[in-house]
């Protein structure tokens, strides 16, 4: 009877070893755009808790500073049918919230990408900026089913 010698256990972490050794390193660069990444205080310093008209401008704004796909009248239609404008907006079921109705669970990678880590969905700010760059980036409104 022949035996049989396992190969895997000892191939598969040597393989891996190798793609680490032949892998370049991760360049500077990436530091710098997690940077890029912040939006600047002076960028459209609207203050939304004035109430919805604030809100309007705020969106129009962030359209102004990264064009979307359908203007500022989409963006303004996509913001009013998912929450009515309202920066509270919350839906019990699925956990979507503020203006724009990011899911609970993409919110968190989406505001760190963006510029907003950390900052609350209910943020009118934070959720309609994070909003006009990741459609901007994208180049459609098809997260929110257009």
């Amino acid at each position: 009877m022949r035996r049989r010698f396992p190969a895997a256990p000892f191939l598969v972490p040597m393989i891996l070893a190798l793609i680490l050794v032949l892998t370049p390193a991760v360049p500077l660069v990436h530091v710098a755009s997690a940077r890029e990444a912040e939006v600047p205080q002076h960028v459209c310093q609207i203050d939304w808790r004035r109430g919805e008209w604030h809100i309007r401008q705020l969106i129009r704004c962030a359209q102004h500073r990264w064009h979307v796909p359908g203007g500022a009248s989409m963006a303004l239609y996509v913001a009013d049918r998912e929450s009515e404008l309202r920066p509270k907006a919350y839906n019990g079921y699925s956990g979507a919230s503020g203006i724009f109705q990011h899911l609970r669970r993409y919110w968190p990678g989406r505001s760190d990408a963006f510029g907003f880590g950390g900052w609350s969905a209910f943020n009118a700010r934070a959720n309609i900026m994070v909003t006009m760059r990741m459609v901007h980036r994208e180049g459609s409104w098809s997260d929110w089913g257009f």
